[in-house]
């Protein structure tokens, strides 16, 4: 009988729960087991793990989060160990290798985003069999069209933008949103046109306060004395510096962004006289009930990642390109950041309608 395992690493996104309940559908069908790593790579590596029964993803479809758990620091290749009472970091993926092969799991399905991919890459290298499947609500991952998640964080941040613009008008405020995205702007950019915000930062755009200004002035001379301003947490000041909240020690991905809103909104005091408010979105783009588009997505990646590891296909990551599931070679997966093109037909579209991008 056939053995499969899964983990699910990095951030949380809408959709994971529903990929968990894929996996496992197809893999009970096949007559294999399954069985699941608590708390990403940290499970695998102090062999915390369950095996999955029909009770596990019973109601599992709509959930938000991952049931099985998650985090963004525990990486193998340089995993934290108590030391006397220091910590030292230490090379645990022959651990992590070993774990696998003494329960006798034929693939290990990684669930996760680019840094949970890549160490799945390097296991793989090492000779550990694994699948990848994409997750992030940025929707930055090269290699796929989109992934799970980022339809519901445009869901999330447009219902936003609606109840801002009843509280700016009625105050005659600039509010500018700040949403997530890292070093992408697709959630701003998606979200800014659905949301009808009149002005659009993001990383990939240079951007001049006299532009924002100019658009927040044009739209107080034509009778409209509030704007919307959408910017991605990774946009870039006037100047080209990047707004970093806090940095994360021992992380795989230390740099936390955050703050760009609050300097656009004096800015926008200091040089339009409006009174501005900023609001971080932050979590609340990660939480919650996928939507209907995800949920469809999430559950064809799961089948597709099952149906792999279960004919023995490994070293592959699942992908959507043109609308078909298909997959692609860990080797053949660009390592960079999928930016949005600063010609991206949206951009275009958006531009054409009135939305100013700075520049």
């Amino acid at each position: 009988m056939k053995r499969l395992g899964i983990l699910t690493g990095g951030g949380d996104a809408p959709g994971l729960n529903a990929v968990i309940r894929a996996v496992a559908k197809v893999t009970w069908a096949e007559g294999a087991e399954l069985y699941g790593f608590r708390n990403g790579y940290s499970g695998l590596i102090k062999g915390d793990y369950l095996r999955l029964e029909k009770p596990h993803i019973s109601g599992l479809l709509h959930k938000g989060g991952t049931m099985l758990g998650t985090n963004n620091r525990d990486n193998p290749f340089n995993f934290p160990v108590k030391k006397g009472d220091s910590i030292v970091y230490k090379d645990m993926s022959d651990k992590a290798i070993q774990n696998l092969e003494s329960l006798q799991i034929d693939c290990l399905i990684v669930i996760g985003g680019d840094g949970s991919l890549a160490i799945g890459r390097e296991l793989y290298e090492k000779g550990a069999k694994i699948v990848g499947v994409p997750k992030t609500i940025d929707n930055d991952l090269m290699g796929t069209n989109q992934t799970f998640g980022f339809n519901t964080a445009v869901t999330t941040a447009t219902d936003a933008l609606d109840k801002l613009h009843t509280t700016a008008e009625s105050h005659h405020r600039v509010m500018i949103l700040e949403l997530m995205g890292r070093y992408a702007g697709w959630i701003a950019l998606y979200s800014g046109v659905a949301g009808g915000a009149d002005v659009i930062l993001i990383p990939e755009i240079s951007w001049s306060m006299d532009k924002v200004a100019e658009k927040i002035n044009s739209r107080r001379d034509e009778g409209k004395p509030f704007s919307i301003i959408v910017v991605a947490e990774g946009a870039k000041t006037p100047q080209g510096e990047q707004v970093v909240r806090k940095t994360i020690k021992g992380s795989g991905d230390p740099i936390r962004l955050g703050g760009i809103s609050h300097l656009v909104a004096q800015m926008v005091e200091e040089t339009t006289g409006f009174e501005s408010r900023a609001t971080v979105l932050g979590h609340v783009q990660r939480g919650g009930s996928p939507s209907p588009f995800d949920r469809i997505l999430a559950t064809q990646y799961g089948e597709a990642a099952a149906r792999l590891a279960l004919s023995g296909k490994f070293g592959k990551m699942i992908s959507l390109k043109n609308g078909e599931i298909t997959s692609l070679d860990f080797e053949k997966i660009p390592s960079d950041c999928r930016k949005v093109p600063v010609d991206h037909p949206l951009i275009k579209v958006a531009k054409n309608t009135g939305i100013s991008f700075g520049d």
